[in-house]
């Protein structure tokens, strides 16, 4: 992987060790598509992949109430900071 990320001119970033709160939200997030649909569904192709990711990030910035938010949605959050 860090060959090919080279290879694309992408950068590794690592999180200091012993440190896995700067991690948090990745991970949060990473749990949050594994139980809600990637463990769910027997995708036939890397495209019906991406195409139900990109429904499902929408649906997760646009409709979904984030708790943590206050129960609004992100894009209502960053509607607020504007």
């Amino acid at each position: 992987m860090i060959e090919w990320a080279e290879k694309k001119g992408i950068r590794i970033e690592y999180i200091q060790p012993g440190k896995p709160q700067q991690n948090a939200y990745v991970e949060r997030f990473n749990r949050t598509v594994r139980y809600e649909w990637l463990a769910q569904y027997v995708f036939e192709s890397l495209g019906q992949v991406q195409d139900y990711a990109t429904r499902w990030i929408w649906n997760y910035n646009h409709e979904r109430p984030n708790m943590a938010l206050g129960g609004i949605t992100p894009k209502q959050r960053l509607a607020m900071a504007a």
